[in-house]
């Protein structure tokens, strides 16, 4: 774990968790009504996002400090009057990540992201994971993984697998595992899981800010798919890769992707 800058405190990270346990809590409730109303799956996908959305900005707004940006997927909102790309100190959420799951009954794959970055870096945050009723942050003590399977776990989207998925795989000698969410794959390495999650297919900030900084402060291994750093708060929002795995299997995984060839 990487020793957080003067700017960050304790009451941040706690915020982060608090926040992201509580919007979990609140989308629950959503989808249970919903689904006893027999809602459609849009339905509950738009409701889901629009009330978790409203609930982390009102949040934000009372107890994030003065002076801090704020980036949602939903709302894109900034925190009173301070321009995101004026602050040095940025809230980057994403109310539900994986609407699709959680628009589908019984799945769980799916999770709520609050992440504070400070100078681009992604040092507090919390990924809930509210329907196994679970939320990994900075805040927590540091987790401990099991020993890595011979046949190393490598998880991508169950819908969209990445080609650089094959490559880590065949490099590793390992199996792939559809997941939903980026934050549950994320966490599924700290769940013991799952052992690297390669990601090209497209995201944007809020998709892997929360995830990036708690696998870091776990101990995880965090970067572009390159090697270079994760750095947020960029005009653009959109930053479309990265790899999040065990330190074990960070180098020949990286060694693996420059090739392209396992």
């Amino acid at each position: 774990m990487t020793e957080s800058p003067r700017s960050v405190f304790p009451a941040d990270h706690a915020l982060a968790r608090r926040l992201a346990v509580e919007a979990g809590e609140l989308l629950l409730e959503v989808r249970s009504a919903l689904e006893r109303d027999g809602a459609d799956p849009k339905t509950v996908k738009d409701e889901g996002d629009r009330r978790s959305d409203d609930f982390l900005m009102a949040e934000l707004a009372a107890h994030a400090p003065h002076g801090d940006g704020v980036l949602s997927e939903e709302s894109g909102a900034t925190h009173g009057d301070v321009s995101r790309l004026e602050a040095e100190r940025v809230w980057i959420i994403d109310p539900l990540d994986g609407t699709r799951e959680f628009s589908e009954p019984g799945r769980s794959d799916w999770a709520v992201h609050v992440a504070l970055v400070v100078g681009g870096d992604p040092v507090c945050g919390a990924v809930a994971l509210p329907a196994l009723g679970t939320c990994f942050s900075t805040a927590d003590d540091v987790v401990d993984l099991p020993p890595i399977p011979d046949e190393p776990r490598i998880v991508v989207s169950r819908t969209r697998p990445p080609a650089e998925a094959d490559v880590v795989r065949e490099a590793l000698g390992g199996v792939l595992v559809g997941m939903g969410s980026a934050g549950a794959k994320t966490m599924a390495i700290l769940r013991g899981e799952v052992d690297c999650y390669p990601h090209s297919g497209g995201q944007y900030e809020w998709d892997s800010a929360a995830p990036a900084a708690v696998a870091r402060h776990h101990g995880l291994h965090i970067s572009r798919l390159d090697g270079s750093p994760l750095v947020y708060n960029n005009p653009d929002p959109y930053l479309p890769d990265l790899l999040v795995c065990r330190p074990e299997l960070a180098e020949a995984t990286l060694d693996a992707l420059a090739t392209g060839t396992g």
